[in-house]
């Protein structure tokens, strides 16, 4: 049977003519598979840097009651408000000298007593003189008493006509003459008496006396020496004989800067330090505040009472005192961290917290902010680490890794 070549013509194929389409869907093979490949090495190492642990720094959060809680410090001295330089109500020469330096003195105890010869012979004039005119007072009494019976007498016999009215009248100018004459001894027993007041003032006044109780700090005089309550006679009169300190007025006073007096106020706590003891932290309040500033040196006075006083604290001690929080004296201040650490949005105030090598992130409460440092009133516990600086890849649960301060 003859073959149709026109059908067999029909059947064969052109060279690639099969093999185009194939050809085209190898090649998008391969693409899809390369780009799955580079997919897929994207994804690991996103992967990687995403569990890499990220690198921070971080701060420690310190224990309630150990926060430092100051919100300034200052230096200052130990003062007595009581204090008073004795000497003695008049000039005179000193002839005993009852006291030494550091010791204790009562109210009203004689430190000292001037030479009181002079006073002494002054005051038995005075004793003698008032002797004398309460007896001339005595005498004219007595001589009194007998001019008013007599008197009497002349009446009784006038009146009988015994006598005549000449010598009534001269009885009762005898008694008026005497009344006067009493009365006047009388005023001369009071001038006496003034005059005996005076010199026995006079006495007294040669005693010098603690005018409180305290503690003599300074002996400026002895015996032999002449002490004055002024000036004179140049360099050779002494114008005191003591100092001397109520301990119990000590208290602190301390110069503040101007530009941070609004830190402090009236009856705030306060920790002061000894220059002398600074391991021994004594606690005390702020009395006032004086309203007055000094323009040399820009600074305002503060008046500090110690809560209890010790023997140890002397006046004239240097002292640095801090001025502490609400929360601080009340032994439960509340931490402070750098404003780094504190990330701030629309949900409020919040921080990164380092937990078992990840983060995770809490909202916090914050308090007054001062000195590139912000008080954390809720959200933190003492012991916990804060991320300073967060990075901007933080995200909760990531690990972290803490770098070297």
């Amino acid at each position: 049977m003859p073959l149709d070549q026109e059908a067999l013509e029909s059947l064969r194929r052109a060279p690639g003519a099969g093999a185009a389409p194939y050809a085209r869907g190898s090649r998008r093979r391969r693409w899809w598979l390369l780009l799955g490949a580079v997919g897929l090495v994207a994804a690991v190492v996103l992967w990687r840097i995403a569990a890499s642990p990220v690198p921070v720094r971080t701060v420690l959060v310190e224990a309630p009651g150990e926060a430092d809680g100051a919100v300034l410090n200052a230096s200052g001295y130990v003062v007595a408000r009581r204090l008073a330089t004795v000497s003695s109500k008049v000039t005179g020469r000193i002839a005993e000298v009852l006291f030494e330096e550091g010791a204790a003195v009562e109210e009203g105890q004689v430190l000292a007593r001037l030479d009181d010869a002079t006073a002494q012979a002054d005051h038995e004039v005075a004793v003698r003189s008032l002797e004398a005119a309460r007896r001339s007072l005595r005498e004219i009494e007595v001589r009194l008493a007998d001019a008013q019976k007599t008197l009497a007498r002349n009446r009784s016999l006038v009146e009988r006509a015994l006598v005549s009215n000449s010598v009534l009248d001269s009885s009762e100018a005898d008694v008026a003459a005497l009344q006067a004459r009493l009365a006047a001894a009388a005023a001369e027993v009071g001038v006496a008496q003034a005059r005996v007041a005076v010199t026995r003032q006079g006495l007294d006044d040669l005693l010098i006396r603690a005018p409180f109780a305290g503690v003599v700090i300074s002996k400026d005089a002895q015996p032999g020496e002449t002490v004055s309550p002024i000036s004179a006679g140049g360099g050779f009169t002494r114008t005191g004989i003591a100092t001397i300190v109520d301990m119990e007025s000590r208290e602190i006073e301390v110069d503040v800067n101007e530009a941070y007096i609004n830190r402090v106020r009236d009856d705030q706590r306060v920790e002061a330090v000894l220059d002398a003891y600074p391991d021994w932290k004594v606690p005390g309040h702020v009395i006032s505040i004086v309203p007055t500033a000094d323009r040399q040196k820009a600074t305002v006075r503060v008046r500090i009472a110690f809560e209890q006083l010790d023997p140890r604290i002397f006046p004239d001690m240097g002292i640095k005192v801090r001025f502490l929080e609400d929360s601080a004296a009340t032994g439960m201040a509340a931490p402070r961290l750098a404003t780094g650490a504190i990330v701030r949005g629309e949900g409020g105030a919040r921080v990164w917290v380092v937990r078992d090598g990840k983060v995770e992130r809490r909202a916090v409460s914050l308090g007054d902010e001062q000195d590139g440092q912000v008080t954390v009133l809720e959200g933190l516990q003492g012991g916990e680490a804060v991320v300073v600086d967060p990075p901007q890849r933080l995200r909760d649960g990531a690990a972290v890794e803490l770098q070297a301060q």
